[in-house]
């Protein structure tokens, strides 16, 4: 995997973090706001969820 593949997922993964907030700038507080009453353990279960399925399609398409 080359440096420009890398820098071209991170560039991606920083527009389709971008797209909610902008389109979306009061529910993004209010998700915001939501997450963090959530309890650690459920939000440790979710990340760990994200990683692992992040893992797994990168697997999977490379």
């Amino acid at each position: 995997m080359s440096f420009e593949t890398i820098m071209v997922a991170i560039a991606m993964v920083l527009i389709l973090e971008g797209i909610g907030p902008m389109i979306f700038p009061e529910q993004w507080k209010n998700y915001l706001l939501e997450i963090s009453k959530q309890n650690q353990n459920v939000l440790r279960r979710l990340g760990g969820s994200l990683f692992t399925a992040g893992v797994v399609l990168l697997i999977i398409f490379s």
